[in-house]
């Protein structure tokens, strides 16, 4: 069988400009801190740190919007059903504007929560709440760029994606490098860089969503009553995976809390070996994006051929890849760690980890790629299962901490893995063996 079939071709046609999309996300992340750590004083760096781990921690566990609109809007494109491709857009739209709202209307409560919950330096967390008062005045544009984005990749408008990350995280850029070195507005500048990227994304995002409205014949009558429907059957949806988001983001907080048990060097090392990890994760999730909008098109027009070759062509090209990333670190692995930090005591310890960035990105890849195939198939309450699953199984391997030390937290994240990949392809396998993978969800 050939490696680059028609269906390998589709697959990078959508893979491709996400992975470089993506990588944008992590360059913010790194002019953020390079910007602020200029500053004359540490606990600017601090605030933000803890500004940007909230609001992160509150919009991944709304992350369900952009992931439930992705499927929705893939099943329409796939049924060629108009209507249902503008409530696909229409309902997710204004449940996350409403959200959006209601952070924004009680952001001072929450605020006090999660700084309560962080703790630290009183200079530091007055820092933070500067920073989140302004950050999350943003939260109904980002919450409606979730959508916008899940929307746009589900009809497979290829360029759409890319262009909101990459136009948002640019114009964040630059507006950092302005509101905070030019006109000396600290973590304040930061922030309202965001806010302003934010907004601005959403404007582009909705004048994409509009010509793709337009191409595919949906009218403003369409759109007034797109807001109707089984309303009940989209939040029940978005509640299985937000749970799902949260297991996510427990585990790994558990691997945050247990590594600064171990001590501060740990911690630090680790965190520069989750660099890699996090790189490696935004490339293979550019394929579980592809694999999302093309396995919910293959669900919406009921064609099993079209799904088969789909997953086929996300197995050989993300496997691939995994597997060039596994031999990069493992070759490599010690080089990148010293250009990551320059500390030698750091490079030392980091020498023992390292070869589980090797390991990872082998295991790791099928999970994502799983997650695809179920996101395009709206199937949350399985995603949820076997999310629960995995993180059972990383609890328990957390036993072997006190033994193994770090190596038994890395272990955990390799069995949070690949409990999560075995146990989507055991529920996939029964599906495929009874014909039951179309079959409405009850």
């Amino acid at each position: 069988m050939s490696l680059f079939t028609a269906a390998d071709k589709a697959l990078w046609r959508l893979a491709l400009p996400m992975i470089f999309s993506n990588i944008t996300v992590p360059l913010l992340g790194l002019v953020d801190t390079a910007v602020i750590g200029h500053l004359d004083s540490p606990v600017y760096l601090g605030g933000v740190a803890i500004g940007a781990t909230a609001t992160s921690f509150l919009f991944m566990l709304l992350l369900f919007l952009r992931m439930s609109t992705t499927g929705l809007t893939a099943q329409a494109f796939g049924a060629k059903d108009p209507l249902r491709l503008a409530r696909a857009l229409v309902q997710p739209l204004l449940l996350a504007l409403g959200a959006g709202l209601l952070i924004v209307l009680f952001k001072g409560p929450l605020i006090n929560l999660a700084l309560t919950v962080v703790g630290g330096s009183d200079a530091v967390l007055e820092q933070a709440r500067r920073f989140l008062e302004i950050r999350w005045l943003s939260a109904p544009a980002s919450l409606a760029n979730l959508v916008l984005l899940g929307w746009l990749l589900g009809v497979q408008y290829a360029r759409a994606p890319v262009i909101l990350l990459i136009v948002g995280n640019v114009l964040n850029i630059v507006l950092d490098l302005w509101l905070v070195m030019g006109l000396h507005m600290n973590v304040q500048g930061a922030a309202l860089a965001t806010v302003i990227s934010e907004y601005a994304t959403m404007l582009i995002g909705l004048l994409m969503a509009r010509k793709v409205l337009v191409l595919r014949g949906i009218t403003t009558d369409m759109l007034k009553t797109a807001w109707r429907g089984n309303m009940r059957s989209l939040l029940a949806l978005n509640r299985d995976i937000m749970l799902r988001s949260l297991l996510l983001q427990l585990c790994f907080g558990a691997l945050t809390v247990f590594g600064a048990r171990l001590g501060s060097d740990v911690v630090a090392v680790n965190a520069v070996l989750m660099t890699m990890l996090t790189f490696t994760a935004y490339a293979l999730d550019g394929f579980a994006y592809a694999v999302e909008a093309h396995s919910g098109q293959a669900y919406g027009a009921r064609d099993d051929s079209q799904l088969q070759q789909v997953w086929r062509a996300a197995c050989r090209q993300a496997g691939i890849v995994a597997l060039a990333f596994a031999l990069v670190y493992a070759v490599a692995g010690g080089h990148i760690v010293a250009m990551l930090t320059s500390l030698p005591s750091l490079q030392q310890l980091a020498d023992r980890y390292v070869l589980w960035q090797a390991v990872l990105p082998v295991i790791g890849v099928w999970c994502y790629l799983l997650d695809g195939m179920f996101i395009g198939a709206t199937r949350g309450a399985e995603m949820r299962n076997s999310m629960a699953i995995a993180a059972a199984g990383f609890a328990l391997t957390l036993l072997t901490v006190p033994v193994l030390g770090n190596h038994g937290l890395w272990l955990a994240l390799a069995v949070f893995l690949a409990l999560r990949g075995l146990s989507l392809a055991v529920i996939w396998r029964r599906h495929w063996q009874k014909g039951t993978w179309f079959s409405p969800q009850t």
